[in-house]
């Protein structure tokens, strides 16, 4: 039992700019994702897969509906040491800003985590998608006698460019440590990897942002207040002087930084055989219950299509899409390639009729709606037609952003009858 060993802390992330307009109005780690969950809900299901059930959650922007979200989701019993609670940036007499950074972050969060006993912190991304067993790295570190450990993934040439990049001896014992290394420096770090990951041109081992430190340690660094940031600061500033373990990990692993990357993985979730596997008991991925009728279906043909509970559909076709709870679309409409959220409530006969409502939550018929994301309580009107793609410049209204050619409808958007994009 490693339980009362292991304190994780899972970092929320700072303003996330780059999956801006999803984060206009909700800190990132409370982005909808797969129709169903938060972002938050990967790593804190990870934690509770791997029996480590003592979580902070540090986060400074837009944080009441992920407060409300982890106090509504995680309840445990009351005589157990388990807990998940959500520290917002604030301010004391000795620190008067924000978090300026990820190592920052923990530092101005020290005092709580010290009214907890633990021997290793774990400490996690908030913005990431992967399942994960921290238990075997945990027992790797251990095992290693190592004070710092950092989880790495082997990556291509293409990609190595865009992350941390380390080196480490026969041992898994890191040697050097570069961030975001230029092109031409690559033919010099290489790994020994597997068979497999060799043969799909992964060569480079590349920091997940993911690490463990001995508690004393971490105590140690936290000193210092000129180092802000794990990754440019810490880690490469420490491989030398504290032992280092790199833990290899070779499972699906993505990095949702931009709105690119979200869309590309939830899409992904359509495939017949997800990299992602919503589906394994071992590696369950828990929410909130919200204990919602079954989803009805009428006419819709659907091909590769992931739909949430309680969405009542009359759609025409829905393929290559994932559509999120208490989603109501049209008849004769067609969505292709699209991440919907959903809805927050459902709306009541007596309610359209009292408050004379025109345009519907969700979809409405005879639209058409391709390489989109619909954030959550949308109102898209009839006959409306949005068609995604790098034909389209990056832009930016009220209702909606263009990014990367993918149409983001904004949060509580009413799209118009009869609009085109």
């Amino acid at each position: 039992m490693i339980n009362n060993k292991v304190l994780a802390i899972i970092l929320g992330g700072g303003q996330g700019s780059r999956l801006y307009p999803l984060t206009q109005d909700r800190s990132k780690p409370a982005v909808p994702i797969a129709g169903k969950y938060r972002l938050v809900d990967i790593p804190i299901s990870n934690c509770i897969n791997s029996d480590i059930k003592r979580m902070f959650v540090l986060t400074q922007f837009n944080s009441a509906s992920l407060n409300r979200h982890i106090k509504d989701t995680y309840h445990f019993s009351f005589f157990s040491s388990a807990f998940v609670d959500v520290l917002a940036a604030e301010q004391t007499p000795h620190n008067k800003t924000w978090f300026q950074g990820t190592a920052d972050a923990v530092r101005q969060s020290m005092h709580h985590f010290l009214r907890h006993e633990f021997e290793y912190v774990l400490i996690l991304s908030g913005d990431q998608l992967y399942q994960m067993d921290y238990e075997k790295m945990i027992d790797a570190h251990e095992k290693s006698n190592a004070e710092i450990s950092i989880a790495t993934i082997p990556v291509s040439a293409k990609d190595a460019t865009e992350f941390g990049i380390l080196k480490s001896d026969d041992t898994n014992v890191v040697t050097s440590f570069i961030e975001k290394p230029d092109a031409s420096l690559l033919p010099d770090w290489t790994s020994e990897v597997s068979d497999q990951m060799k043969s799909e041109g992964r060569h480079y081992l590349a920091s997940m942002g993911i690490y463990i430190f001995n508690r004393d340690l971490l105590i140690n660094l936290m000193e210092n207040p000129d180092t802000i940031d794990f990754g440019k600061e810490i880690i490469p500033q420490n491989i030398n002087n504290h032992k280092t373990l790199s833990y290899q990990y070779e499972g699906y692993w993505t990095d949702i930084g931009n709105i690119d990357s979200f869309f590309e993985a939830n899409i992904g979730l359509t495939e017949d055989i997800p990299k992602f596997d919503l589906y394994d008991k071992k590696k369950r991925i828990y929410t909130r219950a919200r204990m919602l009728p079954t989803t009805k279906l009428a006419g819709t043909m659907l091909e590769k299509a992931v739909i949430a509970e309680g969405c009542i559909i009359s759609a025409a076709k829905i393929e290559k899409s994932v559509i999120g709870i208490r989603s109501r679309i049209g008849k004769e409409t067609t969505i292709i390639n699209t991440y919907m959220m959903g809805s927050d409530h459902y709306e009541t006969l007596a309610e359209i009729d009292r408050d004379k409502i025109e345009i519907l939550l969700g979809i409405g018929e005879r639209c058409f709606i391709k390489n989109a994301i619909i954030d959550k309580n949308c109102r898209i009107g009839d006959d409306v037609r949005i068609n995604g793609g790098k034909h389209l410049e990056d832009t930016e209204t009220d209702m909606y952003s263009i990014k990367d050619g993918i149409v983001v409808i904004k949060k509580g958007a009413v799209i118009p009858k009869g609009f085109a994009l």
